[in-house]
């Protein structure tokens, strides 16, 4: 039998009913009716013929099902994969549409692999270093980005290229050349879905509206002259055949699709853990990558681009009903069924109609009330978060997510490198221990000096925490006999910490001060041991706390003539 944790469907037949099957059925036809609008307006974006998109639907809800941890999550393309295809792959393929697609499905294989390395070295938790903070931002950047790119086919006008601001350059030079008609047809489609979704939430109003187009240009062909049509689309399940490529191509490829792993898995991760509230069951998010790479890896040999799982679709699927992952397995056979005998009705649907539906997917991804809820609760990282939105808008999609990366992690090294060193004080009447300069009504010990450091003692942050516990120290000096180091809130320590903390000891000691420490974590022990702090303070152990070592401090400077009595001071000074 196949362990249970690589097929999650072991963990979940057992409690699965027959009444459950009536449900995912409803959910997997609605879904389909749902993905196949919304995958041909992302095929357009990725610059691929339509049925491409189409494709990710198709194989990659199989695959999901087989794999992934989420009962109700729905996988297929994303705005901001799309677009990043589209826009990264213009060059390489060299206008070549072949090219193209072998490079869009390339770049899909190469998203599987780096999923499965990811899996197998346990890099999950790496991708929670790019903060919420970044999305919100980087969202809210990726909507705007690929409105623009949308706008000119509402406008009935030719688009322009580059970031952001560029592509506005051009579309306000063409305002003259806007095609009334195409632009009236669009905001009709437009304000049809807006209704649609807030009347009819959960259903597939796209499908409806795509239905009503084709009557609209079918039978009334001269009502719209100017409506730009898709055409044919190519019909049939697709042929199966795995990507090639050299080296080179490989090399030249693998920024994107890094970029498309991280967002893939961020919005997966994501979905994934926004549904599994209350639906029943715990996600996996490690297990989330082995399925992430078999989705992507069954897209690609099928011709199709990087899919990962959504929340948009996935709210359609759960509100339809879905009970399990079999819903995708039901969706799938029913765009199966429109692939083989349904896209010849699809030649005559407009274009803008596909801009309608992608305008109002994407505007999902800007959150007001996020950004409005970050810069009440810090200003730095509703800072960080317009960073990540300039970086999309000015650098582009590929970059925006290096740079959304590099800023995450930017600041989980500033914060580790900076981090705050409480002075502690007792709180009165207990024998707890808190930051005094938070609490100064804490009771300060003479001859004391407590301290705690609230983060991992690494290399690249000692260098902080002895200025500021050296600067402590001289404020009062000729006056501490013992510092006490409190370790509860110091996880980890490197190497480099360790061989401070054996100077610090031997400095102090040459100044008569004794260091003790109290409540390190088995970790930090080990690392003490290492460096041979044992053989010099005596046994680390676990068992002993800050009022443990404060209260044998007392007892030895009353042995030695001291006072043991507290002092109430208002301020640490």
């Amino acid at each position: 039998m196949m362990n249970q944790t690589l097929f999650p469907p072991l963990n979940w037949y057992r409690t699965y009913r027959l009444t459950f099957l009536q449900k995912d059925l409803f959910s997997g036809v609605t879904l389909a009716a749902y993905a196949i609008p919304v995958s041909m307006a992302y095929a357009s974006l990725a610059g691929l013929p339509l049925q491409y998109g189409i494709y990710g639907y198709l194989v990659g809800g199989i695959c999901y099902a087989l794999f992934g941890t989420g009962m109700q999550l729905s996988v297929g393309p994303t705005s901001a994969i799309s677009l990043m295809i589209g826009t990264s792959l213009m060059a390489l393929a060299g206008g070549d549409p072949q090219e193209w697609i072998r490079l869009a499905s390339l770049t899909a294989m190469m998203v599987a692999a780096i999923s499965l390395v990811s899996y197998f070295l346990r890099l999950n938790t790496l991708v929670s270093f790019i903060s919420e903070s970044v999305l919100l931002g980087f969202k809210a950047g990726a909507a705007l980005t690929i409105g623009m790119t949308q706008l000119p086919m509402l406008f009935g006008v030719k688009g322009g290229s580059g970031n952001f601001f560029e592509r506005l350059s051009f579309l306000v030079g063409e305002a003259s050349q806007i095609q009334w008609p195409v632009f009236f047809f669009g905001l009709l489609a437009i304000g049809l879905l807006v209704a649609g979704q807030r009347l009819l939430p959960g259903r597939p109003v796209a499908i409806l509206l795509v239905i009503t187009s084709l009557l609209l240009v079918s039978y009334a062909p001269g009502w719209m002259p100017r409506l730009v049509l898709t055409g044919d689309i190519t019909s049939g399940l697709p042929r199966l055949s795995a990507p090639s490529g050299t080296l080179e191509e490989i090399s030249k490829i693998l920024p994107l699709a890094f970029a498309c792993f991280l967002l893939a898995f961020i919005e997966t991760a994501s979905s994934v853990r926004t549904l599994a509230p209350g639906s029943g069951y715990e996600a996996d998010i490690r297990q989330e990558l082995l399925a992430l790479s078999a989705a992507n890896a069954a897209t690609s040999v099928v011709g199709g681009f990087p899919v990962s799982g959504g929340l948009s679709q996935s709210f359609v699927n759960r509100r339809a009903g879905a009970k399990s992952p079999i819903s995708l397995l039901f969706a799938s056979v029913t765009i199966g069924f429109c692939l083989l005998y349904l896209t010849h009705f699809l030649r005559n649907l407009p274009l803008v109609v596909l801009t309608a539906i992608l305008l109002v997917a994407i505007s999902r991804l800007v959150d007001p009330k996020g950004l409005k809820h970050l810069w009440r609760l810090s200003k730095s990282e509703f800072g960080v978060s317009v960073i990540a939105f300039l970086g999309v808008l000015m650098l582009g999609m590929l970059q925006g997510v290096v740079l959304a990366s590099v800023v995450s992690v930017m600041m989980v090294l500033m914060a580790v490198s900076d981090p705050h060193i409480a002075f502690l004080g007792r709180i009165p009447g207990t024998v707890r221990y808190t930051d005094i300069g938070r609490h100064p009504d804490n009771e300060r010990i003479p001859g004391l000096m407590l301290f705690r450091v609230e983060a991992s003692v690494l290399y690249f942050n000692i260098d902080r925490i002895r200025d500021v516990v050296t600067e402590k120290r001289m404020e009062e000096s000729g006056k501490i006999r013992f510092v006490i180091w409190d370790f509860s809130t110091s996880p980890y320590l490197d190497a480099a910490g360790a061989d401070w903390i054996r100077k610090f000891y031997l400095e102090l000691k040459r100044e008569g001060i004794v260091l003790k420490i109290a409540d390190a974590h088995a970790s930090v022990r080990d690392m003490l041991r290492k460096e041979g702090l044992e053989h010099l303070m005596g046994h680390i152990s676990r068992k002993v706390s800050v009022d443990d070592l404060v209260q044998e401090c007392l007892a030895l400077m009353a042995s030695a003539g001291s006072s043991p009595a507290t002092e109430r001071l208002a301020d640490m000074g």
